[in-house]
Parts: structure tokens; C-alpha cells; sequence
């Protein structure tokens, strides 16, 4: 097991990468601060992990623990099926000392720690991320919430977790195409902070693709390192965190458009990262070299790069206007200025934004 630190002051917390966490009862209980547990998860996660979650505890007759399966699918992430969690909760008597187990996807983590941010003014929680995009990206940094129709993850909180548990064996059982949409958010990391990790995934994202243990290892941990930096520097995304934005404001217009579970986070976010990429370079912020070179590892990946066929240009910039980045009515872009540094811009010309809406929408 490696153990990394988000480093918050008196609410730091560990990320924990390794094989068969899911299964120590010794690694999880120290972080349970009470008597009492409910386990988040859903209905695909359920019959993999959840008895085996429950296990752990089975043998601790001082603790209470409780599960509730919500319907999978980013559709679900609502607050109608939050309020699920919060009646659960209430029904079986937990209390403020109670503690939140998210064992899932980002859905599933994002709404749990929307819920313990809420229930009773706060309570735990920790994060057993079971899709690599979790793994590596929404488990890390506090930011929790739910989507409404007219905007994606708009209802929300910051509330960090006590810890976080990335099994590597998880992964086995995760269907290719969430694998793919996984990556999108591990090369994000590459463009927005780490030249070398880039040429890193250039040389081993083959490896990846099928599960190497020494790769996945590495790039698992490169990717929360950098995230757990960024969010130690701005917690609450008044500055420097925003970077990890980077294709997140188009991709969540995609998402948004189509309704939400059409296309994946992961794979909208794939068609983000090329088109603030595209933008960079036509505002001549980086070389066509690093555009191509971005094109090619979507490729590589197998991420989409050409956006839904009814999404319009009007449409796109419709939808967002109600980005969290905009600002006194001023979308702010995330883009890059090299590969490996990512900057914060709301100065671009609009005409060069509509040249890269030409050149991946297909309408």
C-alpha cells in the first residue's frame, strides 16, 4: 500500500492506493469516528462489493452498520435520489456521529458527500472509489454534489472526506468503456501540470489499456498527487484550482444538452480537453504539435472527438453561460499556455471559440 496526504491542516486526510483495501477491516475502522455506518452504493455495485464491505465490520458488535443501494447512472444524480440517502438515515436513527461509506463511482461518491456535508450540519465519510475516474479525479478534493436540468454538478458542497481507499483490484470488474472515460480525467493531469507525466502516458498508455499493475500503479498515484497539490492550495477553487477544469465547461455542455448519462463524464470531458486544447492553439497559447499530440492520445484512448450531431454552436454557448466559472456574466476558459501549465482566461476572442465549435460540431 502508498499513502498519500491532502494536506488541509487539521482536516488532511489519506489517500490509500493499493490491492485488496476493500477488504482490511484494520485500514478502514481508525477512520470511523463513531458507532455508526451506512454504506452508499448502487444497484451495479451491490452484488460485487457490498457484502464483502459489510463483512468488515461483522465482527464489531460496538458498531451499527447500514446500507442503502440507490439506481445507477449519472440520470440518478439528483436530489431526488439524495433524499434516499437522507431517509435512510433518519429510518434506522442515525445520529451526528455517524460515518458515510461511499462505495462507487463518482456518482455515488459525489452524492454521499453531498449527504454527509448536509445531514444533521455535517457527518464523516469516506470514499472506496470503484471507476478509475473516481479514483483518480472525484473521491480527492471535497467537491460534492448533485446535477439539475439546467446545469451539471450546480447544488452542491465542499466537504472532505476522512479518507480515501483506491483499490486497484476494483478495476478488474470495470466495464472498458468507464475505463475509457476514466482516462480522460488521468491525462488531464499531464496537460494541465506535468510535462513529464505526459510524455509518461505517450510511452505507457498501452499498458494501461489493459490493466498493467506497475503502470496503473503509477499513474494512479501521479494523478492523485497532483490533484491532492492543487487542492491543498485552494481548497475551495477561488484560484489555482480551477485548472482542473481544463475541458470541463464544454464537456458539461455536452453532458447537459444530451441529458445526463447519454455520453459518460469521462467521455464528454474527452471532447472538452481537445477542444479548449484546439482553442489554445488557435489563440496561439501552444503549437499545433500539442494539438496533435492531444488528438492522437484521444485516439489512442478511444475518447470521442467530435461532439453529438444535434449540439449547435448557440446551443453550446447557451448552456455555458450557467457554467460555475462564469463570472459577473464573463465565461471564464481553462486553457493552456504549454503542455504541462494550464491558465484561467476570460480575455480569448470569441471569434476563435466559434472556429473550434466549427471544427468539432458536426452541425
Amino acid at each position: 500500500m502508498q499513502t498519500l496526504m491532502v494536506d488541509l491542516g487539521e482536516r488532511s486526510y489519506p489517500i490509500h492506493i493499493g490491492e485488496g483495501l476493500f477488504n482490511n477491516a484494520d485500514k478502514i475502522l481508525p477512520h470511523i469516528k463513531g458507532h455508526q455506518v451506512l454504506v452508499v452504493t448502487n444497484s451495479s455495485i451491490a452484488p460485487i462489493y457490498l457484502h464483502s464491505v459489510l463483512d468488515l465490520f461483522s465482527d464489531n458488535s460496538a458498531l451499527k452498520v447500514d446500507s442503502v443501494v440507490l439506481p445507477d447512472g449519472e440520470i440518478y444524480k439528483n436530489l431526488e435520489t439524495l433524499n434516499q440517502i437522507f431517509t435512510r438515515l433518519l429510518e434506522l436513527g442515525h445520529n451526528r456521529t455517524t460515518t458515510l461509506i461511499a462505495l462507487g463511482g463518482g456518482v455515488v461518491g459525489d452524492m454521499t458527500g453531498f449527504a454527509a456535508a448536509a445531514y444533521q450540519r455535517g457527518v464523516e465519510c469516506i470514499q472506496i472509489p470503484t471507476t478509475l475516474l473516481a479514483q483518480v479525479d472525484s473521491s480527492v478534493g471535497g467537491k460534492t454534489g448533485v446535477n439539475h436540468p439546467l446545469g451539471k454538478n450546480m447544488i452542491g458542497a465542499f466537504h472532505q472526506p476522512n479518507c480515501v481507499f483506491i483499490d486497484l483490484e476494483m478495476l478488474q470488474t470495470l466495464p472498458k468503456r468507464e475505463f475509457i472515460a476514466g482516462m480522460a480525467e488521468v491525462i488531464k493531469y499531464g496537460l494541465i501540470w506535468d510535462e513529464n507525466f505526459w510524455y509518461w502516458l505517450e510511452e505507457h498508455v498501452e499498458d494501461l489499456m489493459v490493466l498493467e499493475p506497475s503502470a496503473l500503479t503509477y499513474a494512479i498515484k501521479r494523478s492523485c498527487e497532483i490533484k491532492a497539490m492543487v487542492v491543498a492550495e485552494d481548497e475551495r477553487e477561488s484560484g489555482v484550482r480551477a485548472i482542473l477544469n481544463l475541458g470541463h465547461t464544454f464537456g458539461h455542455a455536452v453532458e447537459t444538452e444530451l441529458g445526463y448519462g447519454e455520453w459518460l463524464h469521462g467521455e464528454a470531458v474527452g471532447l472538452g480537453l481537445i477542444m479548449a486544447v484546439d482553442l489554445s492553439c488557435r489563440l496561439d497559447l501552444v503549437s499545433k504539435e500539442v494539438l496533435q499530440r492531444t488528438e492522437k492520445m484521444l485516439t489512442r484512448i478511444g475518447l470521442p472527438r467530435i461532439a453529438p450531431k444535434q449540439l449547435t454552436s448557440q446551443r453550446m454557448i447557451e448552456l455555458m453561460a450557467v457554467d460555475k466559472k462564469v463570472v459577473d456574466g464573463r465565461l471564464r476558459l481553462v486553457l493552456l499556455d504549454r503542455l504541462g501549465h494550464a491558465v484561467i482566461s476570460e480575455d480569448f476572442d470569441r471569434d476563435k471559440l466559434q472556429q473550434t465549435f466549427n471544427a468539432f460540431l458536426d452541425s
